[in-house]
């Protein structure tokens, strides 16, 4: 009894060092006495043991912070930029033979190439390790003091310039609609009448202290008359 329960703790111990199970994420880079065969995966692969070695890689997108860095725009302008670089491996071969460790290889590539042009300098030199940078977005920009307080004067200039933009805009429209309604009182002098009473009931509020002394329209038109 104790015989046939060894034999089974052996057999299963071979077959969990000759099965191994890969993710669907995952590639096994499959060394054989030293020589690289191939990525396994994913399911079920085998391992001789003892003349098999193999190393999981991740094919999943891995997301990293750049940290702040100090960079010269076309304009002269130094600023820092805090940007994010998400990547991933395409190919777990390259990524295991070409370069010790991919992960901090690029991530100090990022640091070191960090500019407008940073992902097509990223896919350039990580190619060759298996490697595709698929997206850098910038997550911060810091402005010295005094970029901000021109870029707030210029700002506020800007704004101020708009405003005085609208208000002559406004007194144009105004005036031209006023030079209107002056042409229609002036051919209808119904209309100028009209136009006094209801200025003299807007004035005439309740509790209102205003004293209004009432001018007759004929006694305008008469004054208009001798003028003409």
């Amino acid at each position: 009894m104790q015989t046939a329960f060894v034999i089974i703790a052996i057999f299963v111990i071979l077959l969990l060092s000759v099965v191994k199970v890969i993710r669907e994420y995952e590639r096994a880079v499959v060394f054989r006495f030293g020589r690289v065969l191939a990525a396994k995966g994913p399911g079920l692969i085998g391992i001789i043991p003892i003349v098999d070695r193999y190393l999981r890689v991740s094919l999943r997108v891995v997301v990293l912070d750049v940290e702040k860095q100090d960079v010269i725009t076309r304009d002269n302008v130094s600023v820092a930029v805090n940007a994010v670089v998400y990547f991933r491996v395409v190919d777990p071969v390259k990524a295991v033979l070409s370069v010790e460790d991919y992960f901090f290889a690029t991530s100090q590539l990022a640091q070191t190439t960090l500019n407008l042009q940073i992902q097509q300098i990223l896919d350039q030199h990580t190619e060759p390790w298996g490697i595709k940078v698929t997206q850098v977005e910038v997550k911060h920009i810091d402005l010295p003091q005094e970029m901000q307080r021109a870029m707030a004067k210029q700002a506020e200039a800007e704004r101020e310039r708009r405003a005085k933009i609208i208000a002559a805009d406004a007194e144009f429209q105004a005036s031209a609609k006023l030079a209107e309604g002056a042409k229609i009182l002036d051919q209808t002098p119904t209309a100028l009448q009209l136009r006094y009473l209801q200025t003299l009931a807007e004035i005439a509020v309740e509790n209102n202290s205003t004293t209004i002394f009432p001018i007759p329209i004929d006694f305008l038109d008469s004054f208009r008359k001798k003028k003409d």
